[in-house]
This record gives structure tokens, C-alpha cells and sequence, in this order.
């Protein structure tokens, strides 16, 4: 019921006390029988030993209440970290269950007000004055590996806590164990960390798996591999939703909203019919400026279709007697463009794709612009400069860099490193991370249908990190968590708050929506109750023991007796149904400290290790390596 080992250490005096007179009698048995040493050596033995039975009792309490205060400093090499080929190693800990809950109760009522972690000399507290200690150390004397299934990781994982108390460094814990094991790895990283990129790149070395690891950067585009964000695609509408899903949704926006998704796809159509790949900047060309592409649809379909002298009877179209006057609809409109258009309707050789065409290129030219120009500036943001050239990828590059693509990356297993630089420009990082995430859907759906198509065939696994994960979130992300899993992809996702994620997603019952796929919850320092409840609401109620100090004082009104008053002291047992881990418990946590639910309902406490730091390797030197690596390839 009661642990009670909170309390100051009072078996201190009676084992000093035993230890005393024992030895004084073991040494100087005749000082004080000298008739009878032999009882004295005996008494001297039987203290000595009451003294050791009560010195030992009294450790225990010095040693646990020490640990209350003070948590051992958990640094790491990285050829230290367990790897286990059907576990994941989450940090050192132990299940929390309700005696944990007891004992913290306990430690707070008697130190209440004086429970503050020490200074100690040559830093040997993981924490100063950071966080509350008593959270791991009513458990430390249980610690162990914590390990998380392999079978768990299917349902996704999120991790929860606020800046700068140990979320990347988990990552990194997490990371190198997905690569020392050998599975695809593929890292979305917002800020574009430097030092998690440093890590990765050592870590991929440590496995031989250097000439398997790529790098997206929009911070360093020099480095960087090429990516086209609507290269590759199952369907070609594919193409039209990846960049009007970055446009408003809401009110008269939406309207355009579709208008930019239509002519985005009848340009898309268009050049997939001619087996050219989409670009963001071809897209934004044609565009601007349509008429050059339906020329080259019209005389592509002709060649393909039409009469070998289809050349001449154009011309003679043009300059004969029925030539077509432009009316005012058509005036600033090319003659060579509507007399193709005019020949194909009257030979009848149009189809879908020159009907789209045909339609667009229709508008009033100051009418199209207005209900493109939503689309537009994004298109200039994704195509200009250095990043449109990683953005739209030609045939040839003059730096020799490799083109990512995610379908190869993942048949080949293979790991890529992501930093959108979102401090520079969020907008492009946002544009940028949802299309790859709706990439990553259209290849999960492909891994699926293969799957599918071989009975009783695994899909290798696919771990997908996802740090700073609310500047992420779309439309595009929810069918990845939901139907990804039987692709083999892994989700973890790290963000600080509940209200980053209701922020990104756009809603509270998306944001909803997003957390229920995540079966795994870790949760560090958080600094927000709603973010904390998020955590201990899922947690049962225990019952809590607690001791409740009584004094009675009742008068005697017989006079026939001596007694006056009786008194009565007592202490009374209370029991309290209270949470198994409070909001604020997770808003006190020590840095790097964490709390784990998984399997089900399973909860542990964590202290993450400290991965010793990569060396400070230039990046451009890095990305030399690496594309010398592809190049050999």
C-alpha cells in the first residue's frame, strides 16, 4: 500500500549507535564484563550486526531518495546502440504502473516545496534545475531496455514535445537503428538540420550504405539532387491535384481553386500525349502562355492521324476563298492556331486532348489570367532561380546531379535526407513537402497493388521520419497514415503541439483524424495542458493512499473519577481515485525524458540516451562525396 521510503533515513542513528557499541565490545570486550568476555564478544557481534542490518536499511532510503533528486548523465557512443532485428530500442526505463503513481504521490507530500535537483560536481546530473526528477527516479532502481515492436511500428508513431527538449536527438536514436538494419529510409526535415543531416550521413557510413543515401535540399541546392514534384504519377490527374491542393479552399477562392486544377490538367494531358515529362516550370510556361502548346498538339496529332499532304490543304485553308475570318472573341489569337483548330473540326480528327485545349485557349486572355493567377505566383515560387532548377529537372544538368525519384528509391531500399529550409521560405517548403507526400501515397498505392497481385508476398518496409510534421500535413498525408501500412510504410512524426497539427491539418476533426492513425504516443516536455491531456487521457485511474493525521481531545464529565479529558492521536488511511499520470507531470518533465504508450495501453518511462556528437563534416563536402558515389553508379 505505502512505500514510504520518502521519509528521512531514521534507521541512520540506531545502526551509528549498534556499530559503536559492537565494535567497543568486540575490541574492548573487558572493559565492560571483565568477569565474562565471551558474553561481551557476543553482544559486541549481535550489535555489530543489528548495526549493518540498520546501516543497510538506511542506504536504501539515502540511495532512493538521492535518486529523486538526481538523474545519472545517459551519453552514448553511436557502436554502443542495441540493435535487434525485430525490436526498436526507445531509451532506458521502466513500466509505469500504479506503485510508480504511489510513490510519486508520497515524495510530493513530504517534500513538498523543497524537491529541487542539485548541482553536482563535473556535471554528472543529466539536468540542472530542469524538469522534475522524481518522475524517473521513483523507478530508477527498475531500469532497463525499452524496446518497441516491430509489429507496432505498423500502426505509425508520434512523438509530442515542445522545442529544444530532445525531439531530434530521438530521432537520431531512432534513425541509425533504421539504418543499421538496413531498411529504406527516407527523412522530411523542415528546418533542414544541419546536425541530423551530419548524423545520417555518418550513420549510412558506419552501415556501407553510403552509395545509397541522397540528399533534397533546398538550403544547399548545389549539393542536392534534382526532384521533380510532378514527374511521377499513376494517373495524370495526379499532376493537376499536387499543385492546386496549395491554394485556398475556403469562400471564392475554391471557385478558382478548380479552374486552376482544369487548365493545370489540360496542359498535363497535353504533354504526357507527347511523351514529355511535366515540369513546374513547363507547366507555368504553357500557362502564360498556351498557344504554343496547342500548336504542337495539333501538328503532333495530324502527323500522327491526318493525310501526308496535310501541310498543303492547311494552306490552302488559309489563303482560299473559305478562309475563316477572326471574329471578336479570337482577336490577339495566332491564325496559324485557329486555322489548326479549324482544320481538325472540319476533318474530324480532334480528340480529348485538343477539346481541352481548345477550351482554354477559348478565354479572353485577360479572363484566363484572372482565374489562373492564384496558381501563377506559386508556379514563379517553384520554378525560378536555383530552386527551379532542382524543381524542374531537364535532360541534362551541368553539376552532374543524380534525379530523385521515390518509386527507385524505394524498390532499391535505399535513404533519402529532405530539408526544405521552411525558415527561408515557408510557402515553398509547404508546396514542396505536400507533393512529395502525395508522391509517397501514389508509390505506397503501386507497393500495394503489386502486394496484392502476389498472395502471401511482404512489402519491405518503408520508415518514413517526419520532423517539424505539422508544416507538412494535407490532404495528401491522411491517405498515406490510413492506407499506407499495407504498403509497408512506417510513419514517425514529430511535432510540439496539439495545435501545430489542428493548425497544419486546417481543423480540429482533421487534426482529429491525423492523430487517431498514430497507435503509438512518446510524449517530452510539452508546454501546454491540451497537448499534455492528449497523453493522460488514455491512461486509467489508479487509487492513491494517502495518511490523514488526527488529535481528539473529549471531556470527562464524571465527577466520580479522576480523569478530566482523553485524548487521541491517530492517523487515518485515505484512498483516492486519481490519474495515472497528470498534465502536469508531462509539462515537468527533465530534458530528454520522456513517457511511452504502446501495445495497447502500455506505458513506460523513458530517459533517451544521448548519442554522442557526428563529426562536423562541411556539407559541401558531403554532397561531393555522395554525387561522386551516383556518378560511379
Amino acid at each position: 500500500m505505502f512505500d514510504n521510503r520518502a521519509r528521512p533515513a531514521v534507521e541512520g542513528f540506531p545502526a551509528l549507535t549498534g556499530l559503536v557499541l559492537g565494535a567497543a565490545l568486540l575490541l574492548r570486550p573487558t572493559w565492560f564484563c571483565p568477569l565474562l568476555p565471551q558474553l561481551a564478544t557476543g553482544t559486541g557481534l549481535l550489535l555489530a550486526l543489528l548495526g549493518l542490518w540498520r546501516f543497510r536499511q538506511a542506504l536504501c532510503i539515502l540511495t532512493y531518495r538521492h535518486r529523486l533528486r538526481h538523474t545519472p548523465r545517459c551519453l552514448w557512443l553511436p557502436a554502443r546502440l542495441p540493435i535487434h532485428r525485430d525490436r526498436l530500442f526507445l531509451g532506458l526505463g521502466f513500466p509505469w504502473e500504479a506503485a510508480h503513481s504511489q510513490r510519486l504521490a508520497e515524495t510530493r507530500a513530504t517534500w513538498a516545496g523543497t524537491l529541487h535537483p542539485r548541482r553536482t560536481r563535473g556535471n554528472t546530473c543529466a539536468q540542472k534545475a530542469n524538469g522534475d526528477p522524481t518522475l524517473h527516479g521513483v523507478g530508477l532502481e527498475e531500469e532497463r531496455e525499452v524496446w518497441l515492436p516491430e509489429s507496432e511500428r505498423d500502426g505509425h508513431c508520434l512523438v509530442l514535445g515542445t522545442t529544444g527538449v530532445g525531439k531530434t536527438r530521438l530521432a537520431e536514436l531512432l534513425i541509425s537503428q533504421d539504418l543499421r538494419r538496413r531498411r529504406c529510409v527516407i527523412v522530411l526535415d523542415p528546418k533542414g538540420d544541419a546536425e541530423l543531416l551530419r548524423r545520417l550521413y555518418q550513420e549510412a557510413r558506419r552501415a556501407g550504405r553510403l552509395h545509397q543515401f541522397h540528399i533534397f535540399h533546398l538550403g544547399f541546392p548545389r549539393i542536392s539532387e534534382r526532384y521533380n514534384p510532378v514527374g511521377e504519377f499513376e494517373r495524370v490527374t495526379e499532376v493537376a491535384s499536387r499543385l492546386a491542393a496549395q491554394l485556398p479552399k475556403t469562400g471564392d477562392s475554391a471557385a478558382f481553386r478548380e479552374f486552376a486544377w482544369r487548365f493545370t490538367h489540360i496542359v498535363a494531358r497535353a504533354l504526357q500525349a507527347l511523351r514529355r515529362t511535366p515540369t513546374v516550370a513547363e507547366i507555368s510556361r504553357h500557362l502564360t502562355h498556351l498557344e504554343p502548346l496547342l500548336v504542337e498538339y495539333c501538328e503532333h496529332l495530324l502527323e500522327k492521324r491526318g493525310t501526308a499532304d496535310w501541310r498543303t490543304e492547311l494552306r490552302a485553308l488559309r489563303k482560299g476563298p473559305d478562309a475563316r475570318r477572326p471574329g471578336r472573341h479570337e482577336q490577339g489569337r495566332g491564325p496559324y492556331a485557329m486555322a489548326l483548330i479549324h482544320y481538325l473540326r472540319r476533318t474530324r480528327l480532334t480528340d480529348e486532348v485538343v477539346r481541352g485545349l481548345e477550351s482554354a485557349f477559348a478565354y479572353d486572355k485577360t479572363y484566363f489570367d484572372k482565374l489562373t493567377a492564384s496558381l501563377l505566383p506559386l508556379l514563379e515560387k517553384l520554378s525560378s532561380g536555383e530552386v527551379g532548377e532542382l524543381l524542374s529537372p531537364g535532360a541534362s544538368d551541368a553539376l552532374n546531379r543524380p534525379l530523385l525519384q521515390w518509386g527507385r528509391l524505394v524498390s532499391e531500399q535505399g535513404i533519402a535526407y529532405v530539408g526544405l529550409d521552411a525558415l527561408a521560405d515557408p510557402e515553398v517548403a509547404a508546396a514542396v513537402g505536400s507533393c512529395m507526400f502525395s508522391d509517397l501515397a501514389s508509390v505506397a498505392a503501386r507497393v500495394y497493388r503489386e502486394r496484392s497481385s502476389r498472395p502471401g508476398g511482404a512489402a519491405p518496409p518503408v520508415c518514413l521520419h517526419a520532423d517539424e510534421f505539422s508544416e507538412l500535413i494535407g490532404p495528401e498525408f491522411i491517405p498515406l497514415l490510413n492506407k499506407g501500412r499495407g504498403a509497408g510504410f512506417r510513419i514517425t512524426a514529430y511535432t510540439q503541439s496539439l495545435s501545430d497539427i489542428e493548425v497544419g491539418a486546417g481543423n480540429r476533426e482533421r487534426a482529429g483524424q491525423v492523430i487517431a492513425n498514430f497507435n503509438t504516443l512518446l510524449a517530452l516536455r510539452v508546454r501546454d495542458e491540451e497537448t499534455a491531456r492528449l497523453f493522460t487521457r488514455q491512461l486509467p485511474l489508479v487509487n492513491i493512499y494517502g495518511r490523514v493525521p488526527e488529535s481528539r481531545c473529549t471531556d470527562d464529565n464524571d465527577l466520580s473519577t479522576s480523569v478530566d479529558f482523553v485524548s487521541q492521536t491517530a492517523d487515518r488511511i485515505t484512498e483516492t481515485q486519481l490519474e495515472t499520470l497528470s498534465a502536469n507531470d508531462l509539462i515537468s518533465l527533465p530534458r530528454g525524458h520522456a513517457f511511452a504508450l504502446t501495445q495497447g495501453g502500455m506505458l513506460y518511462k523513458l530517459r533517451i540516451p544521448l548519442l554522442e556528437a557526428a563529426p562536423d563534416l562541411p556539407i559541401m563536402r558531403m554532397g561531393e562525396t555522395l554525387r561522386a558515389l551516383h556518378i560511379q553508379r
